[in-house]
């Protein structure tokens, strides 16, 4: 079927309860500059992803919905409905999709619904009543800011990706991660890292994706980001993480803005590890080192005896503590919370070509980060695998 303007009623579409619904059981494809506006709900159990031209969604009384059992892809769409228009399954994005009025709601207990903007598309016209209500997902995209929020504001997330992302899914909660019902768990904002010193009980936001990613997050006076820290740059990135099951520092990669408004970056991590992330506080860890003197070293992991373990000094007076190494270039080699004189030269971090491997020798550099006794130190180590005896 061939539509060349705003079309009615073919052979493929069947009108329902006096004109309440448009449902398509057959085939249908909008070709060229072809423009179909449709001003009731549409339910798709067919055939309606072969599209070019525009398809609009229009109502100044009632809210719209679709539904189906088939995912209708739109090159161009436009929404102008007052009162919403409500997605009971995904929609794809092609080309530009045009916030006019009303919200785009999708479930917040269901992410498996959401607007998708695949490859090249894009939005305009978001805004605090004009935004994703729900999920926003993007296909065949490394980078995007998703036009998400909650009620009456836009609460925009910002995700670049080191990989395009096959699938990645975004949504908005203006609500505490501990008091929340749209996931079966809540998340305790006591439950935190040793250098995670607060967490919002504001609002959070759910990310799912699987490549390593940064994002951007904002805050607005209703954020009260003034619970998190006494500067705004105690500000960082926080994640429930799903196999420690507590909150964990993403990091603080960049900053704008005052106590009223503002973006907060992260540092890289997969966003499928975390169940939420949101806003958080991070402890001062850069007091002056004044209980232990802690300097460089050099390791022969030989088996005679001597110096075959980095045993860091004074280490004891701070069981809860977080030792990172370093190699030279930057990468991440070892990784061990609550350290006790393990490391032999042996990196445990599986994004090395394979974990539980010797490390060449050369100079390394580490960092200790002392919980109990609030001090981060850096320094230097020398790793020598040739020694024998």
């Amino acid at each position: 079927m061939r539509i060349k303007a705003i079309i009615a009623l073919f052979f493929t579409l069947q009108v329902i309860n006096a004109q309440d619904a448009v449902h398509n059981y057959g085939n249908i494809q909008i070709h060229e500059t072809a423009m179909v506006g449709f001003h009731m709900d549409v339910i798709n159990d067919g055939t309606f992803d072969e599209n070019l031209g525009l398809v609009g969604f229009y109502s100044d009384n009632n809210p719209l919905t679709i539904s189906g059992a088939f995912t209708p892809v739109f090159y161009d769409s436009e929404v102008a409905v007052n009162d919403g228009l409500y997605l009971e399954t995904s929609v794809g994005i092609l080309n530009n999709f045009n916030f006019i009025h009303g919200n785009v709601f999708t479930p917040r207990n269901r992410s498996n619904v959401f607007l998708n903007f695949a490859d090249d598309s894009f939005f305009v016209g978001e805004g605090n009543n004009t935004k994703i209500d729900g999920y926003g997902a993007i296909a065949n995209k490394e980078s995007f800011t998703f036009p998400v929020g909650d009620d009456d504001r836009i609460r925009p997330l910002t995700i670049t990706s080191e990989s395009v992302n096959a699938l990645a899914k975004c949504a908005y909660f203006f609500v505490a991660p501990d008091n929340q019902s749209s996931f079966n768990e809540n998340f305790d904002t006591g439950a935190k890292d040793f250098n995670v010193a607060a967490v919002s009980n504001q609002e959070f936001w759910r990310l799912e994706g699987d490549s390593p990613s940064t994002v951007t997050l904002s805050w607005d006076n209703r954020s009260n980001i003034g619970n998190l820290g006494n500067y705004i740059s105690d500000l960082i990135v926080v994640g429930w993480s799903k196999s420690q099951q507590k909150w964990i520092n993403l990091g603080n990669s960049a900053l704008e803005g005052e106590f009223s408004f503002g973006t907060l970056s992260s540092d890289t991590f997969v966003p499928n590890d975390y169940e939420i992330i949101t806003i958080g506080g991070a402890l001062d860890l850069n007091e002056t080192l004044t209980t232990i003197d802690l300097g460089n070293y050099f390791l022969t992991p030989n088996g005679d005896g001597t110096n075959d373990y980095l045993v860091i000094d004074g280490i004891e007076e701070s069981p809860n503590n977080l030792l990172q190494i370093f190699n030279r270039y930057g990468v991440l080699v070892y990784y061990k919370e609550n350290y006790r004189d393990e490391f032999e030269g042996i990196s445990n971090r599986n994004m090395l070509v394979k974990g539980d491997i010797g490390l060449s020798s050369g100079v390394y550099f580490y960092i200790i980060t002392l919980n109990d006794l609030k001090i981060k130190h850096q320094g230097y180590l020398y790793l020598s695998q040739n020694s024998k005896n």
